[in-house]
């Protein structure tokens, strides 16, 4: 049985998982052996800038930190080493930055798992939601459409004008 003091600390630890996960928007669960210091900074410093907590975790201490929660499935691929991506605010960065680099990692870095809404996400269905453009392009995705039903209007009517100048 381990001392009161190592115990303490990881039910500190627990609580702190237990929380950031509670209060994130999203989060992606991680492999990440095989990648090398240089590319482990260089995606940290590309996360925290998309305001996204990458975390290296223990197995057990997130299993018992997701116990009894709506993510509980997740508990399933918690093997290896395992490193949290947590997002209190973009729902897509984790998937985005985490899938781009899994694709370019020449699978030493794999993605096991994620969630987001409380609904567990397998590796495949992070993959589609991390190839979803940004909200800024879908909202001018959204504005170009709107904009071209009155811009076409506008055109036929102006046609329609030159056309009746014209007989």
């Amino acid at each position: 049985m381990p001392s009161k003091s190592v115990l303490e600390t990881k039910q500190a630890i627990v609580a702190q998982l237990k929380d950031k996960v509670a209060n994130s928007v999203s989060g992606v669960v991680v492999d990440y052996k095989g990648i090398t210091a240089e590319a482990d900074t260089k995606l940290r410093k590309e996360l925290r800038e998309a305001g996204v907590e990458y975390t290296v975790v223990k197995n057990t201490l997130l299993k018992r930190a997701i116990e009894g929660t709506e993510i509980e499935g997740m508990s399933e691929v918690l093997e290896g080493t395992t490193a949290l991506a947590v997002s209190h605010e973009d729902q897509i960065a984790p998937a985005r930055i985490l899938n781009k680099f899994a694709k370019d990692s020449d699978g030493k870095f794999v993605i096991k798992s994620g969630y987001m809404d409380g609904k567990v996400m397998s590796p495949a269905e992070i993959a589609a939601i991390a190839d979803l453009p940004s909200k800024e392009g879908l909202v001018q995705m959204l504005l170009s459409v709107l904009v071209s039903g009155p811009r076409g209007l506008a055109i036929a009517l102006s046609e329609v004008a030159k056309a009746q100048k014209t007989a």
